[in-house]
């Protein structure tokens, strides 16, 4: 298991989170690169994306960290996972970026593998001019509504955010290969606050923007926390009072604080939870009951659970 050391820009400040070394279990069931992680907090359960061949694509384990089952069908390389639960049931969504018969898309699954849904050409990679023409999706986050959010660009050729009505409708579609206001360069993670906004992670511009989630309009960008490496992953916390950033190169956990209903401002980071050398964190997600932070990391090939103090 690896260590973990907390460095803090406040001195004498609390620690945020501990890491639970008893989580999971059996951590041999992780025999691939652990690239996402999607908590569902309203049955108690974890499902990891992993990579690699001949490997079970994505593994379930119950909150407690017991490993329960896993599923392979028509999943070629995982990306991004998210668990939608609805009053009638729940589903995982999974972005696929391989360059296989299954890549270039945007999957929706049962809780115990089966395909319901496919969003873009399987195999096919897109072009920005439509839609649902994907290349390399990078990650999907799903309202209680089901209207979905998705950042599709992965190192493709699109580099955008999308926003689907519950039927799989264009609302609207925002962004271009660049770094100016609204562009991106890898747009990497997406998020919904309480107030109405859209955080992304645009990783390769090392900022995070953030748009009106009825218009698309853009409201603002953070970039001051950085300039040492982009951000990878963005999930708030389960009171919306902080952002869990995942910065993949330099092995770090950054918190920030969020800010409330007006003006976005500029990033403070209220704390952070240094990873060993190596971790790799790439993509995190939140328990929104038990406040649990997982990451999933690529270097060290595993997920990663920390409770709140």
């Amino acid at each position: 298991v690896l260590k973990a050391d907390y460095s803090s820009p406040w001195r004498g400040e609390q620690q945020m989170y501990k890491l639970d070394i008893g989580w999971p279990k059996t951590p041999e069931h992780f025999t691939g690169q652990t690239f996402c992680v999607a908590v569902d907090s309203l049955h108690g359960l974890v499902y990891v994306g992993q990579r690699g061949d001949n490997v079970p694509k994505v593994l379930v384990f119950s909150e407690e960290g017991y490993f329960l089952h896993s599923w392979n069908d028509t999943v070629e390389m995982p990306h991004g996972i998210f668990v939608w639960n609805t009053a009638i049931g729940s589903s995982v969504w999974i972005t696929d970026v391989g360059t296989g018969k299954y890549g270039h898309t945007v999957k929706q699954y049962t809780p115990l593998g089966k395909l319901m849904q496919v969003l873009g050409t399987p195999g096919n990679a897109g072009s920005s001019l439509i839609p649902l023409q994907f290349d390399q999706p990078a990650e999907i986050f799903v309202e209680e509504t089901g209207e979905i959010y998705v950042v599709d660009g992965d190192g493709g050729m699109n580099n955008r955010l999308l926003k689907l009505s519950d039927d799989y409708k264009e609302i609207w579609l925002t962004g271009t290969n660049g770094s100016g206001i609204g562009q991106f360069k890898i747009p990497h993670s997406v998020t919904v606050d309480a107030f109405g906004r859209v955080w992304v992670a645009d990783r390769d511009n090392k900022r995070i923007q953030v748009f009106d989630k009825i218009t698309g309009e853009w409201l603002g960008s953070w970039s001051g926390c950085f300039s040492e490496d982009g951000p990878y992953s963005v999930r708030f916390t389960a009171d919306y009072k902080y952002l869990i950033v995942a910065q993949l190169n330099i092995n770090r956990l950054a918190i920030l604080a969020a800010p409330p209903v007006g003006a976005i401002g500029d990033c403070v980071m209220v704390h952070s939870v240094q990873l060993a050398d190596e971790t790799k964190p790439h993509l995190v997600d939140v328990d929104m009951r038990s406040g649990a932070v997982y990451v999933a990391e690529i270097g060290a090939q595993q997920v990663q659970k920390y409770v709140p103090l």
